[in-house]
């Protein structure tokens, strides 16, 4: 139906004849001569319909925007003054010869080049949103990031291998998606939340390297960047440790940045600890673009008599922080109460701070309602470990260590940001030695920070019953500009190991059976050592097209509600379906 897209018609089509299709951009009569802008997914070329054409000019005064067109003309050079250098096609221009409509619209709901447009607007027209030139931007650029991720791992030996998405629910992790069987009468299937112990179990079976791009499913509260469906890189490997795995997935990034987006990542990767990201950052991924660091005081707030800091100090679980912020000084009151607010949604029962107005002057060269509770030399440390200039503030966190963590984690972030402290460019770094485990604060019961197949650093299993809490993992997490891209580890791989973490999670005997045996069973059969990581493909994309949100990288996203205003779904079901499928909804349900 045609000869060339819209944005292949430049000047080297001059003097000949094309036939183009595609969506009316935009309509334009000026005296009696009508320009449209046509469009496809390669561009927008302009189309002239002559009046001295009486045929095909009658049928061009009616079209409208996004109807659908097939051109036919001759392609000519613009008059002089009329070129657009914006565009590829802007120095020339189709005389039309010839014009069918494919298709007439109604009137769009929203227009095209429109920023405002609300988002359940786009969502429930979303096949017309995806007509704006920066939704298929993004989308051909997600194509070409999977594209090149595949090509690596081709490259290096990894086999693409599908998992079922019809599989059991497990305990662990987030809340499963359900589908009833309705051959098994009671019984459900669970749509993956990852495809963990089949490339594990793929891993026993001996193909070495696997991948697969692979959607998941996790029933959980949404954020910008989650969706209850959601496609992840998912790799696994024999016979490498830690490192190696590591390295390699370097090489895959860094290959990936240089073909898509021309940027030179720095190797290696910069590795921190989990306790020291914590630590000066209050984050386990933190953006290295943002120079502000926590400071620990919870040693030197111990001996001072203001409860509100040697209260959590004292506290095993507490602990006492501080965050410059350069140039704070000048912040006003209302800032402040802001910041406040903003760190009570953490948690934070207050925030404390301390304006720098003259360093060196103890008496009245600092400000702060707080300073009366403090000797002299505490606050002269308190400057000396801070590294606190004429002009700065310091902010402060006094509560459980989670707390602190979190309310000065996000206020170094919400501040980076605020001031225009963070750097332009890329900052990946890795996030190592995570704990294997973490006490539930309420029910006081360990839970796996990552997943129950994650490798303790302890040689025996002895070793994990014996201090479960100070054991360390062999967990990895990839992150870029403050987003976890993606996270992975070394696999348990013998049995005894594996019932000691179920042992220490209080899965017995039985239920691990019930729900791993098929896993276990496969320890007992020569598994080898293994590990891989799976990368979030929506956030990697979300970062590399400079997004929002991850919606706005996807097809067809669903709702914060988990919704599709599109199709509508989810819907009832008839009562034929529940029947079949030995369901009865209860009385209310509806």
């Amino acid at each position: 139906m045609r000869t060339h897209y819209c944005g292949q018609v430049t000047g080297a089509l001059v003097g000949k004849k094309v036939t183009v299709c595609g969506w009316v951009n935009r309509r334009r009569d000026h005296g009696g001569i009508i320009f449209v802008d046509l469009r496809d997914h390669e561009g927008v070329v302009q189309v002239v319909f002559d009046p001295e054409a009486p045929v095909i000019f009658e049928q061009a005064e009616r079209i409208r925007n996004e109807y659908v067109l097939q051109v036919e003309g001759n392609v000519r050079v613009r008059p002089d003054g009329t070129a657009n250098p914006d565009l590829p096609t802007g120095e020339v221009e189709i005389l039309a010869g010839s014009l069918e409509v494919l298709n007439e619209s109604e009137t769009p709901p929203f227009q095209l080049d429109d920023e405002e447009v609300h988002e359940e607007t786009r969502l429930r027209y979303r096949y017309i949103d995806l007509r704006r030139p920066d939704m298929q931007g993004r989308l051909r650029i997600r194509a070409d990031i999977t594209r090149v991720l595949r090509s690596f791992l081709d490259t290096h030996g990894f086999l693409d291998i599908e998992t079922p998405f019809l599989t059991r629910a497990t305990p662990e992790g987030a809340r499963d998606y359900l589908v009833p069987s309705r051959t098994q009468a009671g019984s459900f299937f669970a749509l993956p939340q990852s495809p963990q112990l089949f490339k594990q179990l793929l891993m026993a079976s001996g193909f070495d390297r696997y991948y697969q791009v692979v959607r998941c499913f996790r029933d959980e509260d949404l954020r910008a960047d989650r969706q209850p469906e959601f496609t992840q890189l998912d790799i696994e490997t024999s016979f490498m440790d830690e490192a190696q795995i590591m390295s390699l997935m370097e090489d895959m990034i860094c290959d990936l940045f240089e073909r898509v987006m021309d940027v030179s990542l720095e190797k290696p990767f910069p590795r921190i600890s989990y306790a020291e990201a914590l630590l000066r950052y209050g984050s386990d991924k933190p953006d290295l673009r943002n120079p502000l660091e926590l400071v620990d005081v919870t040693e030197l707030m111990k001996q001072v008599s203001f409860k509100v800091f040697s209260g959590p100090a004292k506290d095993e679980a507490g602990r006492v922080a501080m965050l410059r912020v350069p140039g704070g000084a000048a912040l006003t009151r209302k800032e402040i109460d802001d910041y406040t607010e903003f760190v009570a949604q953490f948690g934070a029962r207050g925030l404390a701070y301390i304006k720098c107005v003259e360093v060196d002057d103890f008496q009245s060269g600092l400000q702060s309602p707080i300073l009366k509770y403090f000797p002299e030399d505490v606050i002269r440390m308190m400057v000396q470990l801070s590294g606190a200039a004429n002009g700065d503030l310091l902010f402060f966190g006094a509560d459980n260590r989670r707390i602190v963590n979190a309310a000065l984690g996000a206020l170094r972030v919400r501040l980076g940001h605020d001031l225009n402290l963070v750097e332009q460019g890329w900052r990946p770094l890795w996030v190592v030695e995570f704990p294997m485990f973490e006490r539930d604060p309420d029910s006081r019961r360990w839970n796996a920070l990552h997943h129950p197949f994650t490798s303790p650093a302890c040689e025996t299993p002895e070793e994990l019953a014996e201090s479960p809490g100070t054991v360390l993992s062999k967990a990895y997490d990839m992150v870029l500009n403050g987003t976890e891209v993606g996270g992975g580890s070394v696999r348990v791989h013998k049995k005894e190991m594996q019932a000691a973490i179920f042992e220490v999670l209080q899965i017995d005997a039985k239920q691990a059976q019930e729900k791993f045996g098929f896993l276990l069973q496969a320890l007992d059969f020569g598994t080898p050592p293994h590990g891989g990581i799976a990368f979030g493909l929506d956030r990697l994309v979300m970062l590399m097209t400079a997004s929002q949100s991850i919606r706005d990288v996807i097809a067809f996203p669903k709702t914060q509600n988990a919704t599709c205003l599109l199709t509508d779904a989810p819907s009832p079901a008839d009562t034929r379906q529940l029947k079949e499928l030995h369901i009865r909804l209860r009385p209310g349900s509806d």
